[in-house]
């Protein structure tokens, strides 16, 4: 599968801002109703860009519930999940507790099996417990086309750390099998996952992570990754493209677009100017490198 030249992402939605507080505030503020949240959306896709790439925040429910209502419009929007939203288990650790939470979060029975058999339980049973997450982290995207489903960074580099290869490899084959989709992996560390997905038999892998002129976020440094993107075999997906504000918009796009192996660029913006610019800025330098597509 071939994923569109450009994505749009949800930081803005939902007060993330790596340039400033300040910034995160006036977002959160923006975006308090679900409307606003909507038209940006249809900014997008007006901008000609179609596939959206959201955690999974209770209030994505919502935006799933409009799209849902309007088959028409949406035909061709699609939505890259990723998962899990950790905040979300966090805040409900604090108010529910650990039980409150397995409770909430975990169908099934496997919260009388846990109590019978403890550590052991949870030893046998983990990657079930992880089929079990992603389908309740999944339960709001139903009906809506979602080809590529993401294992957030949190998760996918401590798994990386950890060197449990095994959990990034059945996340891999069970959202194939569950959901006739592609796994996708987001990662501060492009270059060691790439080479634990392919000792483990996944091959042309997708990975999104950092990729800026400036280094940012780029675990091994911006010339290994360059080198990577030059000699390996994997579909990349660039985000922070601006560094988290260190370069400037046409500069970082030109240094993305200029690199080799660069599927999709990952961006998010808060007003339709900015995501026209954004997207032409995109589409003038994909001319200037790219001039066949």
């Amino acid at each position: 599968m071939k994923m569109e030249r450009i994505l749009f992402g949800d930081n803005q939605f939902f007060a993330v801002n790596h340039i400033s507080d300040e910034k995160s505030m006036a977002q959160s503020i923006r975006f308090k109703e679900d409307a606003a949240i909507i038209r940006t959306l249809d900014y997008a896709m007006e901008a000609g860009i179609n596939t959206f790439m959201c955690t999974t925040h209770d209030r994505i429910a919502n935006i799933c519930e409009v799209i849902r209502s309007q088959p028409d419009k949406y035909r061709d929007f699609k939505i890259y999940p990723c998962m899990p939203y950790a905040h979300k288990y966090a805040n409900a650790v604090t108010e529910l507790g650990i039980t409150g939470t397995i409770k909430q979060y975990v169908p099934g029975n496997f919260f009388g099996s846990l109590f019978k058999g403890g550590v052991a339980f949870l030893s046998k049973d983990f990657l079930s417990i992880m089929e079990l997450l992603i389908d309740a982290e999944m339960k709001m995207f139903k009906g809506i086309n979602t080809p590529v489903i993401f294992l957030q960074n949190v998760i996918t580099d401590l798994l990386l750390g950890l060197g449990m290869k095994d959990v990034l490899v059945a996340f891999h084959h069970y959202v194939q099998k569950k959901y006739n989709a592609e796994a996708g992996f987001i990662t501060m560390n492009m270059p060691k996952l790439l080479d634990v997905l392919e000792s483990a038999g996944i091959q042309n892998p997708i990975i999104c992570s950092s990729i800026n002129k400036a280094g940012f976020r780029m675990s091994g440094g911006k010339e290994l990754y360059e080198e990577t993107l030059r000699t390996r075999q994997f579909r990349a997906i660039a985000m922070q493209v601006l560094a988290g504000g260190a370069v400037s918009p046409r500069e970082a796009i030109e240094y993305v677009c200029g690199l080799p192996n660069i599927e999709s660029i990952l961006f998010g913006a808060s007003s339709k100017t900015n995501i026209n610019d954004t997207a032409s800025l995109i589409h003038h330098y994909d001319g200037v490198f790219r001039p066949t597509i």
